[in-house]
């Protein structure tokens, strides 16, 4: 699910982006296939091992056309039969949920769990956590018509109109609702924290094998604010308010937005089974039930079609992590998780765009001047990406205790190399220390270790000593 599961978000990516925020995605200036090596050094993406360019060695697509320009992928053998067609079935449908949690009040009554389809994987787009999805409403003789071939873009992402003062036009056919793309892309959790294994990073970034790639870590090389308006004018408003972050961070609340425009280092998802909790915090959120009271009212919401599904809203004590920067977890780590699949866009138009500020209102008394929380428990009846999702978040934060998540010292990574060449060479804490102290001089180590201690420990170690 981290790495696949959009929830849906392939519509806003696609549709809702575009038309209600003014946002402009070139998906394929960003995940063209004649571009796949380049595509790390200009992006920041990390590219699908499993993955490959039409027409190069052993790759079963031969051209681009067959593509329509992009990576073909694991899939996509049945996938690309869909495109301008309906009746894909995602293979979401097929996906093999863990066995149910005899403590859960709501598996009580047998599996109750939301339709995995409603998790929608579809195929890879050759850059991981990016997922592609057939348009059934492309039309390909149109499209060659625009393009000139079936394997570009260029007529669709090309700019219209004269130039501006700033010497850019403002305008592509991106923003044109009469042309529909071969494909909708969404995007997964893994987007942004997917990256290289510190412990054995590839050879060459751009064609890194799977033993090289690690879920949790956090991408620091990641563009995703220059790729979420990679259509846009530079000279534009959305340009400005997007691009401003630095590579390898994200506003988490800039899609979704806030109009804080306060972006940071993707969290390192890691040692998670080490990070301590915070104790009897009085936490207000939505907690399972088997049933609801009559006075309860918008309190509390049972599931239509299931038995003893529940959900009731309220205060409660709790041990919460405080592990992320923007405190999205100091409700819990499930509803962390759930959040980020807002962030990435899903459940929009069900739940949350109508809430959004339009960037150009400047009447207060008009529609979208202002921002207003959208509404969890509405969300949860009207989105069933929503319940999806939340019916495994469990599922997800076990990935979280797994040993995706362990920690990767520096020690480890140095033996894991000298190990390349010589299978039982032996490389731990103080062979590093010696190694620092021959760097960077003599007693560098136990000085930086004192210096961390009464500098920064008190905001960057949780050890009660320090």
């Amino acid at each position: 699910m981290w790495y696949k599961a959009t929830a849906g978000n392939d519509r806003f990516h696609t549709y809702v982006f575009q038309q209600r925020v003014g946002v402009l995605i070139d998906w394929f200036r960003v995940l063209r296939s004649d571009e796949r090596s380049d595509r790390f050094a200009a992006w920041g993406l990390i590219n699908d091992p499993g993955c490959c360019t039409p027409g190069t060695e052993g790759c079963p697509a031969k051209s681009l056309e067959e593509t329509y320009g992009l990576d073909w992928c694991p899939g996509d053998e049945t996938l690309l039969q869909f495109v301008g067609k309906p009746g894909y079935r995602d293979p979401a449908c097929d996906f093999k949920d863990a066995p149910l949690d005899p403590s859960d009040v709501h598996a009580k009554q047998g599996d109750q769990r939301q339709s995995a389809c409603d998790l929608k994987f579809g195929t890879s787009t050759g850059a991981l956590g990016f997922r592609k999805f057939p348009n059934p409403r492309f039309d390909r003789a149109a499209w060659v018509k625009l393009n000139g071939s079936a394997g570009t873009w260029k007529g669709y992402d090309s700019k219209l109109g004269a130039k501006s003062g700033a010497g850019e036009a403002p305008a592509t056919r991106l923003s044109d609702g009469s042309v529909e793309p071969p494909f909708l892309v969404g995007t997964s959790c893994g987007s942004c924290h997917i990256a290289f294994d510190p412990l054995n990073p590839p050879a060459d970034p751009a064609n890194p094998k799977w033993e090289n790639i690690k879920g949790l870590v956090g991408n620091q090389y990641s563009r995703i604010s220059e790729i979420m308006v990679s259509g846009m004018a530079t000279n534009s408003l959305e340009w400005q308010v997007f691009a401003h972050a630095r590579p390898g961070t994200s506003d988490t609340s800039a899609i979704p937005t806030d109009q804080v425009n306060n972006p940071g280092t993707i969290n390192a998802l890691i040692n998670v089974a080490q990070r301590p909790v915070m104790e009897n915090e009085s936490i207000i959120k939505w907690r399972k039930v088997a049933s609801c009271t009559p006075a309860s009212n918008a309190s509390c919401w049972c599931e239509p079609g299931r038995q003893s599904k529940c959900w009731q809203r309220g205060e409660a004590k709790e041990a919460v992590h405080h592990i992320l920067k923007g405190g999205e977890d100091s409700i819990g780590a499930l509803e962390a998780i759930q959040r980020v699949y807002f962030n990435i866009g899903s459940c929009s138009e069900q739940c949350w765009v109508n809430h959004l500020t339009d960037l150009r209102q400047l009447d207060p008394e008009q529609r979208g001047f202002g921002q207003t929380p959208f509404n969890i428990g509405q969300c949860r009846r009207d989105c069933p990406n929503f319940r999806a999702i939340e019916d495994r978040l469990e599922n997800i934060l076990d990935f979280f205790f797994s040993p995706e998540a362990f920690a990767t010292d520096l020690a480890v990574a140095r033996q894991n190399e000298r190990r390349k060449s010589d299978p039982n060479a032996v490389y731990g804490l103080p062979e590093l220390v010696a190694d620092l102290d021959k760097e960077f001089g003599s007693g560098a180590v136990a000085r930086g270790e004192k210096v961390f201690a009464q500098q920064c420990a008190r905001c960057h170690s949780s050890q009660p000593a320090a």
